[in-house]
């Protein structure tokens, strides 16, 4: 096993994507928002997303539903579903993909 370190990118305005550790099945990637609502715009990819807010606190509409969650809480997002989520309070979201976004490793994506 060896270790890899992967820059951090610009995802949206605001907010800020780094990948901490990923296999062809699965990926862990942290989100950071810097400042009160900034968004991650609405989207769905085919991979199965798990959330976890290490910190602050956000608005997420997932499938047309709408739920807010703060540091500590964690919820899944089912493959295809259309979300997207707004910053109530500046932190982290640690998202986990299976299989990995190998959009994320290419520069630019």
């Amino acid at each position: 096993m060896m270790l890899k370190s992967y820059p951090e990118v610009p995802a949206d305005p605001g907010v800020t994507r780094q990948v901490l550790s990923e296999s062809p099945d699965l990926m862990v990637v942290a989100f950071r928002f810097q400042m009160e609502g900034a968004e991650g715009k609405m989207h769905s990819h085919p991979h199965v997303q798990s959330t976890y807010v290490e910190s602050g606190r956000f608005e997420f509409t997932v499938a047309g539903e709408t739920i807010e969650v703060e540091s500590g809480q964690s919820f899944v997002i089912p493959s295809n579903a259309v979300h997207g989520c707004r910053c109530l309070e500046p932190g982290t979201l640690i998202d986990t993909f299976s299989p990995r976004r190998d959009d994320f490793l290419t520069p630019n994506s």
